[in-house]
């Protein structure tokens, strides 16, 4: 039998030591080419992980770019130049490349306005930073990086580390703690789990039906959810999920689930726009950490982190909506609003602006 299908939005358990790091941003390495060639922003030579000394900066002037006529290929008779493979990049992936060298740019406007620096020994502290999370040196993390995602040290530095460090010196905000976010943190990763099996469907009508009959035979549910939930994963396993954190993301889920004994089946639970639940429990797990001491380093560092990204993204989200952008690929503008309230904000606006860090791979061990 597989493994049971994950829970909406739920937060995984604690990491296995021995659990490989995986990578799945594929596409990565071909935008990244295709930004090298456009935008030529990097100094470095072909394979090159030598030093970058404008990490982060964007060259910004009105100057027209300079005709790239060196030869690239030549088939039969044909000479294949730069500029034409230029032009085939462009239009295969210039939306995406332009995007990062505009957020770029935006930001290094920014950190000029505000006076902010972000020097080459901060970048390549944080570099070192995050490699130890994964226990490992820099060198083996650069050489992961060119293996998983073809990018080099520099482009690592230049589009993802600078940006972040930017930003984050940008929001200018300490974090701050509470006890209790500290505890629900605990029993969100470290916490006993509510085993169970779920049927999902998509109609409140057809939920109803399928409520009545698991009322009328509870024992059936490995059927009724083989023969009703949406979800296909969980649906060729009778509805088995992975167990059910509390304090997880879906807040009326994991609240109902709590609420049940071994056997029980819940209410109709509604856990998004045309998506309702039934759940049966089948028990709890027994916590494998159960003093807040053993962790409380690593749950202070992800919860510090949590609200750094928050801070990042509600500055990005402003300077977004304040800075205006005309688009001449996509034909579009943006910004050039300044607003004092009412922002709206998501997590995902910031990775929208630099790639995570650690985009693809595993969380460390804790």
């Amino acid at each position: 039998m597989g493994e049971p299908t994950p829970i909406p939005h739920a937060t995984k358990s604690k990491t296995n030591p021995k659990r490989k790091i995986l990578f799945f941003a594929a596409g990565t390495g071909l935008v990244l080419f295709a930004g090298v060639l456009l935008f030529q922003t990097f100094n470095a030579k072909d394979g090159s992980a030598g030093e970058d000394k404008q990490a982060g900066k964007v060259r910004i002037s009105g100057a027209q770019p300079a005709v790239r006529s060196q030869p690239v290929a030549k088939v039969g008779n044909v000479i294949i130049s730069e500029d034409e493979l230029a032009r085939e990049c462009l239009a295969l992936f210039g939306p995406d490349v332009l995007e990062n060298v505009v957020n770029r740019a935006i930001i290094q406007q920014a950190c000029q306005k505000a006076g902010v620096v972000v020097e080459q020994a901060e970048v390549h502290a944080e570099v070192n930073r995050i490699a130890k999370r994964f226990n490992l040196d820099t060198k083996t993390w650069y050489d992961m990086l060119q293996a998983e995602r073809k990018m080099n040290p520099n482009q690592y530095r230049r589009n993802v580390i600078w940006p972040m460090l930017a930003l984050r010196k940008l929001a200018g905000q300490q974090t701050k703690l509470t006890q209790e976010q500290v505890q629900k943190a605990f029993a969100r990763d470290y916490g006993p789990r509510v085993k169970a099996r779920m049927i999902m469907l998509d109609n409140l009508g057809r939920a109803q039906k399928v409520w009545d009959k698991l009322k009328s035979d509870p024992t059936d549910f490995e059927r009724t959810a083989r023969d009703n939930s949406i979800e296909p994963n969980s649906r060729a396993l009778g509805g088995a999920i992975q167990p059910i954190p509390q304090y997880s993301d879906n807040e009326r889920l994991w609240q109902a689930a709590f609420k049940l004994k071994k056997g029980e089946i819940s209410g109709i639970i509604q856990i998004g726009l045309s998506r309702y639940a039934i759940l049966k429990c089948e028990g709890r797990t027994e916590p494998v950490v159960t003093s807040i001491d053993e962790v409380k380093e690593q749950l202070l560092d992800q919860l510090t982190e949590e609200q750094t990204q928050e801070a990042v993204a509600r500055v990005f989200d402003k300077l977004k909506r304040e800075t205006r952008v005309d688009n001449y690929i996509t034909n579009t503008s943006t910004g050039g609003v300044s607003k004092t309230s009412g922002t709206n904000f998501s997590k995902g606006q910031v990775n929208r602006a630099i790639p995570n860090p650690t985009q693809g791979f595993n969380r460390p061990p804790k």
